[in-house]
């Protein structure tokens, strides 16, 4: 990424407004396409963009690097109307949190002189939204990279380098495939089990007696639907499994409390606290 480097972000969201502050920031020329008039004239009045539109299809042509911070339809539908306006040269990323049904999807019909390369920054907050954008997020979280045989190794080393600069913790590649497999696990199975605990149970009072377990637990219940939605039914079939196997888990469990079985209650919670300590190990920084 060169100092002259001139970046383009396709929905100023929470992420995208991430993006944006940190590449502003680092002194890069960043413009931005939204359709929200709010988002856009919020960013600009604090500085966060140079500029920016609903649509201009002279931002789209002078942009080096186009990042995508649109749900995964709403990109596919925006590429498809105006891929004609890119600059032949043009790097192409996104941060969405699938990625078959996106990757595949874009190169099958992407004109032959840009490329793209899937991305997801794994991070986000309980709000959205410009307004509640940080690039602080990115310190400790991951990015993961997917590039499939259309990419070059010169725009995978790129996007590579575009997530070190915007500062995140731990970078990885991997393919469509094996990241739609992890993040069914790790992020579309744990936000449907928040989001169960919360419906489980609808006792008004349940604020007045919880401790910091359910707090912990259902942090990200408070879940955009939209969004969370599409990539669930874009994901459906690993998620089904990753949901089956849980469920598998829990009935374990309650035979354990049927059979009054403590040994077997014990060992799942020893190998669980094993696997915890596992978890946290791999997670402190070098």
């Amino acid at each position: 990424m060169k100092s002259d480097t001139k970046f383009l972000i396709v929905g100023l969201g929470l992420i995208g407004g991430c993006y944006a502050r940190r590449l502003t920031a680092l002194g890069h020329r960043v413009c931005a396409l939204d359709t929200d008039p709010d988002a856009i004239a919020y960013a600009l009045e604090e500085g966060i963009i140079a500029r920016g539109a609903a649509m201009d299809e002279a931002l789209v042509r002078e942009a080096d690097v186009v990042i995508f911070g649109l749900y995964p339809k709403a990109l596919l539908a925006w590429l498809r109307a105006h891929q004609g306006a890119l600059r032949p040269g043009a790097l192409l990323t996104d941060v969405s949190g699938v990625k078959c049904g996106v990757v595949d999807e874009v190169q099958s019909f992407l004109r032959p002189d840009v490329e793209f390369v899937g991305a997801h920054p794994m991070a986000g907050r309980e709000v959205s939204g410009v307004r509640n954008s940080d690039a602080r997020i990115f310190q400790d979280a991951n990015f993961l990279i997917t590039p499939t045989a259309r990419n070059t190794k010169a725009a995978v080393d790129a996007v590579h380098e575009l997530a070190e600069i915007l500062g995140f913790a731990r970078i990885s590649v991997l393919t469509p495939k094996a990241h739609d497999e992890m993040v069914g696990f790790l992020s579309q199975l744990t936000h449907v089990i928040a989001m169960s605990l919360m419906n489980c149970n609808d006792n008004p009072d349940l604020a007045a007696y919880t401790g910091d377990s359910f707090r912990d637990l259902t942090r990200i219940a408070r879940i955009n639907d939209r969004m969370w939605s599409e990539l669930f039914l874009l994901n459906r079939e690993v998620l089904v499994r990753q949901i089956d196997a849980f469920s598998a888990e829990l009935a374990a469990v309650r035979q354990d409390l049927i059979d009054q079985d403590e040994a077997d209650l014990r060992e799942r919670m020893r190998r669980s606290t094993a696997r915890r300590a596992l978890f946290d190990k791999e997670r402190r920084p070098t």
